[in-house]
């Protein structure tokens, strides 16, 4: 009886042991590094010179789409997003900043330069082919459409509907929030000073 005893211990032991094993390691095994936001991409900087997604790593991000021809909510967002990184990173060295174009038929890299220039040194406008970009914009799951002045002549001025968040993107490139069109300045502050500190 005895040695039934211990043998029936034993078989429950085991049994713990499998079923242990069995609830920890899937769970270990399914902490896997979340890959980088967006596709991979080559297209071009405001300074003429090509630029990849690699630009996007090395240091917390903020992203934005848009265009130069946009009448408020693009040069509205650059001037804002300027003044946040001088208050959260102000020697410039722990946050980046990029302004990609959904216009790229009018968007050349030097009007990028032109128009990013005149607002802020601490942003970088990006361009490139249509094709090019229409990649990004669907890579990156931005909403942008062109949208005529006079529906009565479809191929004459337009105007771009888009995203008008910005994307904020840690040092590998992971998908990290966003800062929304007419966030309070406080909370946008808040959000990129923890962009910062999480690396």
């Amino acid at each position: 009886m005895k040695t039934f005893r211990i043998a029936v211990w034993v078989g429950v032991l085991i049994l713990a042991g499998v079923l242990g094993a069995v609830k920890f390691y899937p769970m270990k095994s399914q902490v896997v590094a979340e890959p980088p936001f967006g596709v991979p991409f080559t297209l071009v900087s405001q300074s003429g010179r090509p630029i990849t997604e690699e630009a996007l790593r090395g240091k917390p991000t903020a992203l934005f789409f848009g265009f130069t021809h946009c009448p408020e909510v693009c040069p509205t967002t650059l001037f804002e997003l300027n003044g946040w990184m001088e208050k959260v990173d102000p020697k410039g060295d722990k946050l980046q900043a990029y302004f990609v174009t959904v216009d790229p038929e009018r968007d050349t890299p030097e009007i990028m330069n032109e128009y990013v220039s005149n607002v802020s040194k601490r942003i970088t406008g990006i361009s490139g082919p249509p094709d090019k970009i229409a990649e990004v914009i669907k890579g990156f799951r931005v909403y942008a459409k062109k949208v005529p002045v006079d529906e009565k002549d479809p191929n004459g001025d337009y105007t771009m509907d888009h995203t008008a968040s910005v994307f904020l993107l840690d040092s590998a490139g992971r998908f990290s929030g966003t800062i929304a069109y007419g966030e309070n300045p406080d909370t946008a502050v808040k959000k990129l000073e923890n962009l910062v500190r999480k690396g």
